[in-house]
């Protein structure tokens, strides 16, 4: 694992150990890593969502739509 030091104000580090303290995280460098997961997850959802709307128009999802999709969940199952 890397090690990567900062520097923040005096209201920032304060922030940060109120919030360590109020959620129950076991360090500071807990609690900075599940921020950068969450940024992570929400970049990657980002970037997902704009493939997808980027990608055309969807198909009507109907009565057939939904047949459609049961018959390939049975075909798969036989498998």
């Amino acid at each position: 694992m890397a090690t990567m030091n900062i520097s923040l104000p005096d209201e920032l580090k304060a922030f940060i150990d109120e919030q360590v303290a109020e959620h129950a995280y076991g360090s500071t460098s807990e609690y900075l890593r599940d921020l950068i997961r969450k940024q992570r997850d929400i970049e990657k959802l980002r970037g997902m969502l704009l493939e997808g709307a980027n990608s055309g128009s969807g198909r009507l999802a109907d009565d057939a739509f939904f047949e459609e999709m049961r018959e390939r969940a049975r075909q798969r199952s036989k498998a």
